[in-house]
């Protein structure tokens, strides 16, 4: 009798457990490339991440927009960013796709499962709204679109010893003069992790009875190239052999796994090593971008511990991705240190609210640097790690962050969730297309919430993507078309083709199952299709607030495009 009880007990936990609404847990991480994660074929030490997807299952190609904030926005509304208003950047360009503000007619996930009865949390980078200032318009801060807590930046890159924008829920602060988190070494990346735990504590002790939703958008490794000493040291000397030692080593590895076909070509490496002068500061500038990624993991592993602690990682589930491809954007690395580097500066009180993306210096008074041989990591610093490593960190893609090509749009994705994904998935990889307009939809269906057709009168357009709940356990997506557009970049994959454009250049095609490198354009054999794959993209763009292209130039020096292919 006593064993059928406990077997109805067993049953019936199995059975709630299942029915309950889970926890979400969306992790995004900044400027990093396709290549950088241990489980996507890095040298990288991730292995709190490696053990997601070992528990879990990795999507192969799966897609973001090739940019900081419209990805932010689509990933928040389920649209295409034009359509959530924030087709580039944070200006407004003077056409609804271009706003540079997350507009009315979009919800985010947080606003869509608030009514199913979830608590909503935030940390990190906020970046979709063009208000950054603490007596500026807060409509499209955290709290007004849908989020019980926040703490975070409002912009989009900073110190990471001092950022600038920081808030906790709807007030500006300064990490200094805050008497609710003073570390022993303020870190952001720390500070991140720190108060995720924070919330998903407090979630527990007081909100249990009910899911919570949990939005961790990291600015590791976005520049600056900030990093603690003791993280850097794991990494010295991996990268003296430059650059192409690396992509081999990451592309042999990515065979083995099964990311990509065995056969699989390679990019052109940019850079070469035997060539680069200051050797130690270029391998440097690596060492540090690794350092900032191997922090961010164990901050994740941390996050996963304080959920088994609670008994909620069971019914959790966490998916892990990335904004954009590794960033080739030479900041700080232009030119030699300018002599104005020697000065120093008025002290910065330490209860000031500091909203400088790039600060001329630290708070004490020393002047921060940039330019070439000025040794990244610490907080008197400001470099990029440059376009050779971003080109390694997107093996074997081409392209990088701004672009449509596979480097700048391709991201790892990784989703675990115990208590749906079977063990017979674990460790799996899934190789159909997916997009960042799929995590709205996946969210709704899982927390089985309904995506609202209008919101105190306002109609909502519809959500663009489709739940990846069923590729998750095994199944498959219907086909369809997904499209891009950034900066007159623009591409339209369907099935196994994609047909992708730089800004004011002809259409190039591919067949991405046998060339993910994009190294063999099809389009002159294959007129057809890019005549009929190029027709899509053009209605596309009509209905998603993509035209003019062009838009997002500075309004007086605007001049669209046409779309197609021409002649140079």
């Amino acid at each position: 009798m006593l064993s059928r009880l406990l077997l109805s007990s067993l049953i019936f936990a199995a059975v709630s457990l299942h029915a309950a609404a889970p926890n979400i847990i969306l992790i995004m991480s900044d400027d990093m490339g396709f290549s950088d994660l241990g489980c996507y074929g890095g040298e990288i030490q991730t292995p709190h991440l490696n053990r997601l997807a070992e528990g879990g299952v990795r999507l192969s190609q799966f897609y973001n927009t090739g940019r900081c904030c419209p990805t932010r926005a689509s990933l928040l509304t389920g649209l295409y960013p034009h359509q959530a208003g924030i087709g580039h950047m944070m200006e407004d360009r003077g056409h609804d796709g271009y706003r540079g503000d997350l507009n009315k007619r979009s919800v985010t996930i947080a606003e869509v499962l608030k009514p199913s009865g979830y608590r909503t949390y935030a940390v990190g980078k906020w970046h979709v709204t063009k208000h950054a200032v603490p007596e500026g318009p807060k409509h499209n801060w955290p709290l007004q679109r849908g989020f019980d807590r926040f703490y975070g930046t409002i912009t989009g890159a900073g110190s990471f010893y001092d950022p600038g924008t920081l808030t906790r829920d709807d007030t500006m602060i300064s990490p200094f003069a805050d008497p609710q988190y003073q570390p022993k070494q303020y870190y952001y990346t720390d500070a991140i992790s720190d108060h995720a735990i924070r919330f998903i504590d407090e979630h527990v002790r007081d909100q249990k009875e009910k899911p919570f939703f949990l939005y961790m958008a990291y600015t590791a490794a976005h520049w600056p190239m900030h990093a603690l000493e003791e993280d850097v040291a794991k990494y010295r000397g991996k990268y003296d052999a430059g650059y192409e030692s690396v992509r081999q080593a990451r592309l042999l590895r990515m065979k083995q796994m099964g990311l990509i076909a065995k056969d699989a070509d390679i990019s052109p490496t940019k850079g070469d090593w035997t060539q680069v002068k200051d050797k130690a500061w270029e391998a440097r500038c690596m060492e540090v971008f690794a350092a900032m990624i191997d922090r961010m993991d164990q901050g994740i592993g941390r996050v996963v511990g304080t959920l088994e602690k609670n008994g909620v990682l069971q019914n959790t589930l966490i998916l892990f991705l990335q904004d954009n491809g590794g960033c080739q954007e030479g900041i700080g690395r232009q030119a030699q240190p300018p002599a104005f580097n020697e000065k120093t500066f008025p002290v910065i009180a330490q209860d000031a609210i500091r909203l400088d993306v790039i600060p001329k210096q630290t708070r004490d008074g020393k002047p921060v640097k940039q330019g070439v041989g000025i040794s990244p990591g610490g907080p008197n610093d400001y470099i990029g790690y440059g376009e050779a490593w971003a080109n390694v960190s997107n093996t074997p893609h081409r392209e990088y962050k701004h672009f449509v090509h596979e480097g700048g749009i391709s991201t790892p994705l990784i989703a675990h969730w115990p208590a749906a994904i079977s063990a017979s998935r674990h460790g799996k990889i899934a190789a159909q297309p997916g997009h960042l307009i799929d995590l709205m939809a996946t969210c709704a269906d899982v927390a089985g919430a309904r995506y609202p057709a209008e919101v105190n009168g306002r109609e909502i357009q519809p959500m663009e993507g489709v739940s990846l709940l069923p590729l998750l356990k095994g199944g498959s997506l219907l086909p369809r078309s997904i499209f891009w557009e950034h900066e007159g970049n623009r591409a339209h994959r369907s099935g196994p083709w994609k047909l992708v454009a730089k800004e004011n250049k002809p259409w190039e095609l591919y067949n991405i199952d046998q060339d993910r490198a994009e190294q063999h354009d099809l389009a002159l054999s294959e007129p057809d299709r890019v005549k009929s794959m190029a027709a899509a993209w053009d209605s596309w763009a009509a209905r998603a607030n993509v035209l003019p292209l062009g838009a997002w130039k500075q309004p007086d020096t605007a001049k669209p495009a046409k779309a197609g292919r021409k002649k140079n």
